[in-house]
């Protein structure tokens, strides 16, 4: 898996039924507290690991940082990461450093899978049901956060979900045989949703209602308060995405949010669905069947209220 059809990490078989598992990640902070900075980044970079259904086995640090500015700043973020790669069960083997005037952290992230099982974005089928694993609205959020407006319990709460590892989501996903899977992230709901879709030959019907949302994220919506990241997604992917009569302008922008460190999107047959649920549940995920897999080419069809 690499170039020729794209997904989440590139897939390179060793012998027999063992593979690895790369892939890269690194942004500039979306929160003010270097520490979450550094965890965020690396569940952010674990996350198309587990979107593989994969194990992390090891990551290198990916470092860009002024020259004037603190060290101990960066020490923290190194920790925030370091301490999420230990919780992932992989270490931190190395990394590399430059100097530049924005601070950027991320990982390259090398895992393991076994080739019969590592799940793509290009297995979903008719009559699948589609499960999300983690709340959405992290763009929304961030962006109120950058603006000021935003509250401290509200920037805890997208803290809390963009630091949690897909771990536990992944698991279940190998567990109850989930055919397609892609993580939620730059692109948005959307975005990622139609790459899913494309890659399939299907298209998705989405449930809006049955979307959970972080505490905050509608209020803040609502004021029109999205990341530029927002924009662009819609400019491109709008094309695939159709959305029920009476959708306001702000309900459908969120579809386009841009998350960072989002859950899974799983594909799963109709009579696992509900177990699936129930398991990503108990492990702490605030998970949500949110709507089903129909004949198609790639299309999102969304409905609501």
């Amino acid at each position: 898996m690499g170039l020729s059809e794209p997904d989440d990490a590139a897939v390179y078989r060793l012998d027999g039924d063992r593979a690895i598992i790369s892939t890269t990640d690194f942004f500039p902070p979306v929160v003010d507290t270097p520490y979450e900075f550094g965890a965020i980044a690396a569940a952010n970079a674990l996350s198309d690991v587990y979107a593989m259904g994969g194990k992390p086995l090891l990551a290198i640090n990916l470092v860009a940082y002024p020259d004037d500015l603190g060290l101990d700043i960066l020490q923290e973020i190194l920790r925030g990461g370091a301490e999420k790669v230990r919780e992932s069960g992989a270490v931190i083997a190395g990394g590399h450093s430059i100097s530049d005037d924005e601070p950027k952290y991320g990982l390259s992230v090398t895992g393991e899978v076994s080739v019969s099982n590592f799940i793509r974005k290009a297995g979903a089928r008719p009559g699948d049901k589609l499960v999300l694993s983690k709340p959405l609205g992290t763009g929304v959020i961030t962006t109120a956060l950058k603006r000021g407006l935003a509250s401290s319990a509200h920037i805890e709460s997208a803290v809390n979900v963009m630091s949690r590892l897909n771990r536990s989501a992944a698991e279940c996903a190998q567990l109850h045989g989930v055919g397609a899977m892609t993580d939620i992230t730059g692109f948005g709901l959307a975005g990622h949703g139609h790459e899913l879709a494309r890659s399939s030959g299907v298209d998705l019907r989405l449930n809006f209602e049955a979307l959970v949302w972080l505490p905050g994220t509608l209020a803040y919506a609502s004021r029109g308060i999205f990341p530029g990241g927002m924009e662009r997604n819609h400019e491109y992917f709008s094309r695939w995405v159709s959305v029920w009569d009476g959708a306001g302008v702000n309900s459908e922008a969120l579809l386009f949010d841009p998350q960072t460190s989002g859950g899974l999107l799983m594909s799963v047959a109709a009579e696992s669905a509900a177990d699936l649920l129930e398991d990503l549940r108990q492990y702490g995920d605030d998970a949500a069947i949110i709507g089903d897999v129909i004949d198609g080419t790639g299309n999102l069809i969304v409905y609501g209220a």
